[in-house]
């Protein structure tokens, strides 16, 4: 059938469409321009930071049963008062000097708990300077233009894995990646949200820069694009990020490299000695540790700063009733059990790495200034890179951003400083100026301590009451006991036979150490004259489990980890290396198949940007035959190996050499992952 020709435009016409393109597309422009001078103008006129802590509204916590943490409850350095005992204590005057700051007492409520959960998602305590001026986080292919591409790319909708591509060809390690490749981040982006989960930007001086806070790790995505608090984000790959950085080299401490083993450059510095120096060669040095940091699996960091290159799994922030602390349990005295020590120690030892110079002799035979001189010789922005012929330390101390303190960070020298302690390993705590001693990490505590996975669905109640006999029969109850299905204690590793590398992670710490000593909660900094210093109690730990944590006599160990939100935490063990595919297995009446054999172990999932699927990750925990085969599969990448991941050891075994059927299994299985809110 013949159809009448279109009408044509006539030239009026065309050239006022044009007219009219021409005229949204400048409006559009002008408008980004204003906002952008906008922005811009205020950041030289004040300090600018976002993103605001989300609302409840947009998290699964409204819906979720709170923990048996008691509003009106006391922590004294680490022992707890419930709130009918605080009642009682607090009608006498004994009592009212037992739970007073000067004892180190802090109350538990509800404005302690507000301010933990605003500084979980929002305190960086000014990381973004080491993380943008010193390491370059933005000065690569993740800078301000492709991320701002990919979270517009979005267009509103959530992600668990924001995607950038590389806008530039690159040789990162012993990796090649070119223009056009996709990177995998891990950053989790909420629906609505033009910012990273946990990535907070500062504007000063018209100056962008990033910072990282608790929720960067300990929070995530769900499929409808609401925020799960308290959950690992499991397949965030620090170790790429950064890799593409442009000074990476300032992180060597998180790997096993170890700069005086790199040839010398031609730069200068003046050693511990006072003699001339030389650095080691930026180029060399920069490529080792990219390698080293490529071969970290997704949702693994290595936070021990040991210059060992053992990264473990991002914990989940389900806490309470879950000490020690840390997968080795090394925080496990002061307040909140421990919880505040661990809290500190991300934000001053394990996102600025100026706070270990002072022990860097001690802990990694390389003197004070060398170590400086190493961190700083390039840093990205000028000002904070060494000047040739200079003294480390005495730089440092003209461009520090927190003057006073003896790193870039915010942080308060503790009683012991320059010693650390089991209390605080450098002798440095994260504070914010203005802040009373530990309210911010003691909030978070508060706050983390509130937390708990969501509700675990499942139609077959009778299989999770056969897997809660089957749990008590095999002896499962023996180490995960009590509500929070942990014992609380520390297991040699000769015992659990997990991969070793970590357990030995904090062997060296204790020739730092010495008595552990922290500041009345109620003292504000800048730190007074007149301070009360109190002693931090150590019989909250028995004396192995101490032992244990730092490999004082033995070869370390790991810790009984409560097995609440199991559901929302996989891969398993502190490696992470427990790891199976939804398609991997094919589970029979009587037996099961492995199907799909590229779904096994790290090297099969995560690796592959394939999440792990918590019901068969279990059956490889407990099944001797499975897990033979994810340890392969993890032996068989040599990324894995370099950085001490196999999923080996926990060797309790729940299948058919055992006596039990694979119905048992599986309903062990139900059971485990039932241990959610309301177990």
């Amino acid at each position: 059938m013949l159809s009448s020709p279109k009408p044509q435009q006539s030239n009026e016409s065309v050239i006022s469409n044009t007219s009219w393109l021409n005229s949204a597309i400048f409006r559009r422009t002008a408008i980004l321009v204003f906002l952008i001078s906008f922005i811009v103008f205020w950041g030289y006129q004040i300090d600018i930071k976002l993103p605001n802590t989300p609302s409840l509204q947009k998290t699964l916590t409204p819906s979720i049963q709170p923990t048996a943490q008691e509003i009106g409850s006391y922590d004294v350095l680490g022992q707890v008062v419930t709130k009918d005992e605080a009642t009682n204590l607090l009608k006498t005057n004994a009592g009212k000097e037992f739970l007073s700051a000067n004892n180190g007492a802090v109350e538990i409520n509800k404005s302690l708990i507000e301010l933990g959960r605003n500084s979980f998602y929002k305190e960086t305590f000014g990381n973004e300077v080491f993380l943008t001026d010193v390491t370059g986080i933005l000065n690569g292919p993740l800078n301000i233009g492709n991320l701002t591409k990919a979270i517009l790319s979005l267009k509103g909708k959530h992600t668990t894995n924001l995607q950038v591509e590389m806008d530039r060809d690159m040789r990162v390690g012993n990796r090649d990646f070119k223009k056009g490749d996709i990177i995998n981040t891990g950053l989790d982006v909420p629906a609505g949200s033009l910012f990273p989960l946990g990535v907070v930007a500062s504007i000063n001086n018209g100056k962008v820069r990033v910072g990282i806070t608790c929720a960067s790790c300990h929070a995530k995505v769900n499929d409808e694009g609401k925020i799960i608090e308290g959950a690992p984000n499991n397949d965030l790959d620090t170790g790429t990020i950064l890799a593409l950085a442009s000074n990476s080299a300032s992180w060597f401490r998180q790997t096993g490299v170890n700069p005086l083993q790199i040839d010398e450059s031609e730069t200068t510095y003046i050693d511990a000695t006072g003699k001339t120096a030389r650095l080691p060669d930026i180029e060399a040095l920069e490529s080792a540790v990219d390698e080293q940091l490529l071969s970290w699996a997704p949702g693994n960091f290595d936070s021990t700063g040991d210059n060992k290159n053992n990264p473990s799994q991002n914990p989940s922030s389900y806490t309470l009733g879950a000490h020690p602390y840390g997968w080795s349990g090394f925080s496990q005295i002061g307040w909140f059990k421990g919880l505040t020590t661990l809290n500190s120690n991300v934000h001053a030892t394990n996102s600025d790495l100026t706070t270990g110079a002072d022990s860097s002799q001690d802990l990694l035979g390389i003197d004070k200034e060398t170590y400086l001189g190493i961190l700083l010789q390039n840093s990205t922005n000028t000002k904070f890179r060494l000047p040739p012929g200079a003294k480390p330390s005495e730089f440092l101390n003209k461009i520090d951003p927190t003057p006073g303190t003896p790193a870039i960070n915010e942080v308060i020298k503790m009683p012991t400083f320059p010693k650390g302690s089991r209390f605080v390993l450098d002798g440095l705590i994260a504070n914010s100026p203005g802040m009373p001693v530990a309210a911010q990490l003691n909030g978070m505590s508060a706050y983390q301590n509130s937390l708990a996975p969501p509700a675990y669905t499942s139609n077959n109640i009778e299989s999770i009451q056969q897997g809660a006999k089957i749990f008590s029969d095999a002896g499962c109850v023996t180490c995960h006991s009590g509500r929070y299905f942990t014992n609380n204690h520390i297991i040699p590793e000769q015992e659990i036979k997990s991969q070793p590398s970590r357990a030995l992670a904090l062997a060296k710490f204790p020739k730092v150490f010495t008595k552990p000593q922290t500041y009345s909660p109620d003292t504000t900094t800048p730190l007074p004259q007149n301070l009360v210093v109190l002693n931090v109690p150590t019989d909250t730990i028995s004396d192995e489990d101490y032992k244990l944590a730092y490999a004082i006599g033995n070869a370390g160990g790991y810790k009984v980890p409560s097995l609440i939100g199991l559901h929302v935490t996989a891969p398993y063990l502190h490696d992470g290396g427990v790891a199976v595919g939804k398609d991997a297995l094919q589970i029979n009446e009587n037996d099961y198949q492995i199907v799909n054999p590229d779904q096994l172990g790290l090297s099969g999932t995560v690796l592959k940007q394939i999440v792990p699927d918590a019901g068969a990750s279990l059956r490889a925990l407990i099944d001797r035959n499975l897990r033979r085969r994810v340890v392969a599969a993890n032996s068989s990448a040599p990324t894995l190996t370099l950085s001490n991941a196999d999923g080996s050891g926990h060797n309790y075994w729940v299948d058919k050499q055992a006596g039990y059927t694979i119905q048992d299994q599986t309903n062990l299985i139900e059971y485990l992952l039932s241990l959610d809110d309301n177990p």
